[in-house]
Order: structure tokens, then sequence, then C-alpha cells
């Protein structure tokens, strides 16, 4: 995925930006509960809204995530104030990115502790009187903001996101979906014919990628690094898989495209970097999205031969964009809603590996967000890692 900068109140989605309601609401009626100056509410279900809860806490700097976070089991449930939304979180996305904010790279300034997570969806179970304009207890949202691995999370009305259903397949556009689409958009020049190759292509942002390229008429190539994931691209559109645990990549693309690709959307960095600046066509596009390789690495990256870089780009007018996606949030809320329309319309695959094939079962609660992040390293998920967090919500909590 893209890497992905979000400090603790940065609002992504702009001041005052606000969501036309193409969504129907699941709640019929729209009481206003005004929780600025509460210090006990109720929420939608009847049940008592917890005076604590769990949350994830970054309390040391390392790329290492067990290392560098902690679970407090006692965090007051924070009240939100006149423009804000309480969300108890139902599911969260797991993001490369991830131990890059936990290693502290995206900002040195800061100290832990720190919240962390980036994505989620719940529902609404208390907000501030001016919130209650455009918001209801009881409805489905989504959002983008720092905070994420907790049991309930503050929102500002004004970044939150009106979903139909809470449904994590629309967690997997936040971030995953969006990067794709936006970065295909301003770099990939897609038209019917370019061939297009996508690494790490059965992933949380690359199941997407393969999808967009296709929807543009492209040739796709994706790489993946089992046969498992190689029948879902294949179910997805991808023209040719190449597992490079059995196959070279490098072989195979020198085989049977000797012109080589027009388009590369690169998330591995390192040695695959390498090999696929050298097997792009003349005037070319390698996107840079992100370099998993080397984000467990103390260097968080690992090394290429950039010294080549000039004069392999120079003798193809290839070039090589990098793609962060904070950078590009005037085009955000465009992206989602088309990608939006494109899974209700049944035309978008928006698949989510819950962690039900991992050695100790689904990824159920903040507990197993740690698993899940080292899950996602194996490099066995087909599409976005997603966390479950369950909630008691018809008895006292």
């Amino acid at each position: 995925m893209s890497s992905l900068l979000v400090r603790p109140g940065l609002r992504l989605l702009g001041q005052g930006w606000q969501w036309n309601r193409t969504w129907p609401l699941i709640c019929t009626a729209r009481p206003i509960v005004d929780m600025s100056y509460s210090h006990h509410f109720v929420d939608f279900k009847g049940s008592s809204i917890p005076t604590s809860m769990k949350k994830l806490v970054v309390t040391q700097l390392s790329p290492d995530f067990r290392k560098a976070v902690t679970l407090m089991p006692n965090v007051p449930v924070p009240i939100p104030g006149d423009g804000e939304l309480l969300i108890r979180n139902r599911y969260i996305g797991i993001n490369a990115s991830d131990i890059n904010f936990s290693s502290g790279r995206y900002d040195p300034s800061v100290k832990p502790p720190f919240d962390i997570g980036f994505e989620g969806i719940g529902e609404v179970v208390a907000l501030g009187l001016s919130a209650s304009k455009n918001f209801t207890v009881g409805q489905p949202v989504a959002y983008v903001k720092s905070g994420a691995f907790a049991e309930y999370t503050i929102v500002s009305a004004d970044i939150a996101i009106p979903v139909p259903l809470v449904k994590p397949e629309l967690l997997t556009l936040l971030i995953s979906g969006t990067t794709a689409y936006i970065s295909l958009k301003e770099f990939g020049y897609l038209s019917e014919g370019k061939k297009v190759l996508v690494t790490a292509a059965a992933g949380g942002t690359g199941q997407f990628a393969v999808q967009l390229a296709k929807h543009a008429k492209c040739h796709v190539i994706g790489t993946c690094s089992s046969e498992d994931k190689a029948r879902f691209l294949k179910s997805i559109g991808c023209d040719l898989p190449i597992n490079y645990k059995s196959e070279k990549v490098s072989s195979v693309l020198k085989s049977k495209f000797p012109e080589g690709v027009d388009v590369v959307y690169e998330s591995i960095g390192g040695e695959m970097f390498d090999t696929l600046v050298n097997c792009l066509a003349t005037k070319g596009h390698l996107i840079i999205i992100g370099f998993i390789s080397g984000y467990q690495t103390q260097a968080g990256m690992l090394p290429v031969r950039s010294s080549a870089l000039p004069s392999v780009l120079l003798r193809k007018s290839a070039s090589v964009h990098g793609f962060f996606l904070t950078h590009y949030m005037s085009e955000y809320k465009e992206a989602l809603m088309a990608l939006v329309k494109l899974y209700q319309s049944g035309k978008l695959v928006c698949e989510v590996d819950y962690g039900e094939q991992s050695a100790e079962g689904k990824f159920t609660g903040l507990e197993s967000v740690s698993r899940a992040v080292d899950y996602m390293y194996t490099g066995k998920n087909i599409g976005k890692i997603v966390v479950e967090l369950p909630h008691l919500v018809n008895s006292k909590l």
C-alpha cells in the first residue's frame, strides 16, 4: 500500500468537507444526542457504553510491531465534543505502513506514547450536538484517522464517511482501494492494450490495481508467491500471474514481453525494483507505492542499484513516480465514490482476509492485531487483512 502519514488529530479529508448522501441509512430515527459535556451516555442498542476500553498504543519506537505496541486494557472511553462522533469500531484494517508508523519513520519528532491504526468502520454510538446535523446514533460510518486500533474512536464529523452497512469490504476501499485508483489515474496513463505489471498483486492494494487496469482494457501481469494467489488473480481478471517462488520474473518477462512493459505498479522494493526498472518499455512508467521488503529492517528499506537508474531511465525515456496518498487528498472523495459504485454494481471484487488460514485462526479482537501484522509479512494473505472487534451490545459492559 501507499505509505500513509496519519498524525493524531490530522484531518485527512479536508477542513469542513462533507459527503453527499447517496447511500440509504439503516436508521430512520434521527435523535439529537448532545454528548459534549456528558460523563454517562447510552448507545443505540440500549446497553451501557463502558467507562473503559482496550486500545493499542505505541510505547516504544520499533519496526518490530510486537515490541513497539502495548495493549492498554483500561483506557477511559473518550467523550465526543460538539462536532465529534464516538465510533464503536467493528472492523479495523491492517496496513504494511503500520510498522513504519510504529517505528516513527513518518515523523521523527513524535515520541511515544501515541495511538496507532489508520482506518476503521463501525457505528456511531454517541455524538455532539452540531455533529447530529448530519449523523445519528446507530449510523454506520467509516473513517481514515490515527487511533483506529481501539474499541472506540473519536472522529470529527467532517471526516466521517457515511456508509450503507458495516461491511469489511467497504473498509478495503478506504486506503488500499483509493491508493490504487488515484495513483493509477495520476501516473499510470492507462489505455487499451497497454501492458501493466502489478507486484504483490493478490494483496490488499494489488487486487485493486489489477482490476482497475483490466477495467481500462490493459493486459495485466501480476506477481505473487503461491498457486492459490495465482488462481485468485486469474479470478479477478489478471492475464498472466507470475509465481516468483517457482518462476524467475525477469526471465518470464523477457520471454513474453521482449519490448518491456508499459506500467509497473511497485510495492516490494529491493531486488524486485531493480528487476522491474530494467523491464520497462520505452516511455514506460514505474509507480512506487511502497517497498515492503525493507520495512522490517532498521533502515526501513533494502538497497537498490540506484547508481544505474539515471542511465536506465534515460535510455528508455522512462519515468519513476513516487505516490504518497496524503498528498492527493483532494482526489480522495471522487476516488472513493467511484470505487463504491464499482463495488455496488458487482464490477469490483473487494477480497478480505480475516486470517482464517493463519496458524491461530481468524483475527478477532485487539489482541490479534500483532498477529495480523506478522501474518501480512509472511506474504500469505489474499486480499486486505481485516481484524474484527466483537462487542457485547445487548448487555451492560
